[in-house]
């Protein structure tokens, strides 16, 4: 013991994080099993996250979004400064999905119950995962402010001493489209959270610790102390790095980024980034951290187990009013199409240190359709398909095929999406050539073709970027094929906006290819004879881009 309470050897202190962190995975599996959406079932839009008592993150799930990494601590600070410590009891739940406090839109709602041993507070457990409806003008980017994108849940209790607050129930319900979905996924959250609480007690009796203090102090150490010896082993200075995204029509965005290393420590500056826009595209600061701490931790720090102390190190500001950091009200419900291109700016400046450390550009955010509508029998339905375009390539490998980065939401079953649905997937397949040329060569991307299956027409929604601006390569390496969406006669619906679709209109969408690394004379031509052997690059494109003969 010491004066700050229990000291742990290392193989102790791995024992119990690592069962600290299947407490986190348990109550993840716990999420995906009992939700309703296909959103959390297939695409894994979620994370659950075990927090100390101060509410500092000590596991996180294994496979939780990258968008929600260290943002459930920031969330639960929110509310308790709406709703303190002493209001709270056992079997108290609270919920918001305030974009400000929380993940950066309406549609991700986050719960956090308090667990009590006896009278004492001990931690908290955390779940945020993606509705598949929050009302308001669906998931699209074409709103001018935040009231229109949908219900506004401020810090509130959503379970009080165990009850269900049926007034906010009834509120949530009164304002979706398919309040059944909705709420079943809210419930989903409440069982997360319930077992992430049960386990974390069996965790302390089996253990004799009386809290969870000195355990958390000892793994933010840690944690905190792998990530400063990977960024004092980087020269000091600062690098820039700049990456465009296609905007909203005429209105074309830019993220400019200043990386700084001093020391241990490591500073993000984003002046420069464009202003904020009135449309869908912002991204709040707390979106904006998450996507840059976390590409920073997967090139440096890749191996260690995530948690509060693992950010400490790193600091990032956005200029007040940009589309990094946007002022209330302004439009976010497609924040994702500009924070999703910040480990493009963060990469490009990284490539100038550790090369070897980073991946060229990923053909992330691919194009997202969103479906809402009634089938045949007079049911409302709401269902967005994810899908993703290419990872770049590395210094050493190829990029991997239809793989999102610096997300990781799955694509999901596409026979769960048809049985949710009224849309037939009539082609999914990866497309030659896609990837970006280059020494290594970029993921591939893939086509999709959708057809409307109902007996009335149905409304789309478009989230979609990449256009014009595909995934860029690194050191030499070409950019992949950029994204494509339009009809089968060859209309073009608005991309980030609200159409209307017909019984028996396709959709046909190309999500693009990642970039390439390094220049594409210096490819193995063995490596360009598998790739055409495998479909991957066409005869054509053999030549074109490698001069290589099939």
């Amino acid at each position: 013991m010491t004066a700050q309470g229990p000291a742990f050897d290392p193989v102790t202190l791995q024992i119990l994080w690592s069962r600290l962190i299947s407490m986190a995975d348990e109550a993840a599996a716990a999420l995906l099993r009992t939700s309703f959406s296909t959103i959390v079932r297939e695409s894994n839009d979620f994370a659950t996250v075990l927090m100390d008592a101060e509410g500092n993150s000590l596991a996180e799930n294994s496979i939780g979004i990258p968008s929600f990494v260290g943002l459930l601590p920031k969330t639960l600070r929110h509310m308790l400064a709406e709703i303190p410590l002493d209001e709270l009891r056992p079997g108290d739940c609270l919920i918001t999905n305030d974009p400000w406090m929380g993940t950066g839109h309406l549609l991700d709602i986050t719960m956090a119950q308090p667990i009590f041993r006896g009278d004492k507070l001990v931690g908290f457990a955390g779940a945020t995962s993606h509705m598949p409806d929050i009302g308001g003008t669906l998931w699209s980017a074409d709103c001018t402010e935040v009231f229109e994108e949908g219900l506004r849940i401020p810090p509130s209790k959503f379970l009080i001493e165990g009850k269900e607050n049926r007034e906010l129930a009834r509120i949530i319900r009164g304002n979706v489209r398919v309040p059944d979905q909705v709420m079943g996924d809210i419930q989903a959250q409440v069982t997360a959270t319930s077992v992430c609480a049960r386990r974390v007690l069996e965790f302390l009796d089996d253990t004799g610790l009386e809290d969870l203090v000195a355990l958390s102090a000892t793994l933010q150490a840690r944690a905190d102390a792998a990530m400063r010896k990977a960024i004092a082993a980087l020269p000091d200075g600062t690098w820039h790095g700049t990456v465009y995204a296609d905007g909203y029509e005429d209105q074309e965005t830019r993220i400019q980024c200043a990386l700084t290393i001093a020391g241990d420590q490591l500073s993000v500056d984003y002046a420069g980034t464009s202003p904020q826009i009135a449309r869908g595209l912002n991204s709040v600061m707390n979106y904006t951290y998450a996507y840059t701490v976390y590409p920073l931790k997967c090139a440096l720090d890749p191996l260690t187990p995530r948690n509060e102390g693992s950010y400490r190190a790193v600091s990032v500001v956005a200029p007040e009013g940009s589309i990094l950091n946007p002022r209330w009200p302004a439009a976010v419900n497609a924040r994702h199409l500009t924070g999703l291109f910040l480990s493009g700016a963060l990469y490009q400046c990284l490539a100038q240190i550790v090369p070897g450390m980073v991946v060229a550009d990923s053909a992330s955010p691919a194009p997202r359709p969103v479906y809402t509508g009634r089938d045949n029998n007079g049911d409302r339905f709401s269902q967005v398909l994810f899908g993703s375009g290419g990872m770049g390539a590395a210094a050493h490998r190829d990029g991997l095929n239809t793989t999102a980065f610096p997300t990781n939401s799955g694509s999901g079953s596409i026979e769960a999406f048809e049985a949710s649905a009224p849309i037939l997937v009539w082609k999914k397949d990866l497309m030659p050539d896609s990837g970006g040329p280059g020494q290594f060569r970029g993921g591939l991307g893939q086509e999709i073709e959708l057809e409307v299956m109902t007996q009335e027409s149905v409304r789309l929604s478009l989230i979609a970027d990449r256009m014009k601006h595909p995934a860029g390569g690194l050191d030499g390496g070409e950019a992949g094929a950029p994204a494509l969406v339009q009809l089968q006669d060859g209309r073009k619906p608005h991309p980030k906006s609200r159409s209307t679709l017909q019984p028996g209109d396709r959709l046909l969408m190309h999500l693009g290819g990642g970039g390439g690394y390094g220049d594409p004379r210096a490819r193995d031509p063995a490596a360009v004879k598998r790739d055409l052997a495998d479909g991957y690059v066409s005869p054509e494109g053999a030549q074109r881009d490698y001069g290589v003969m099939p």
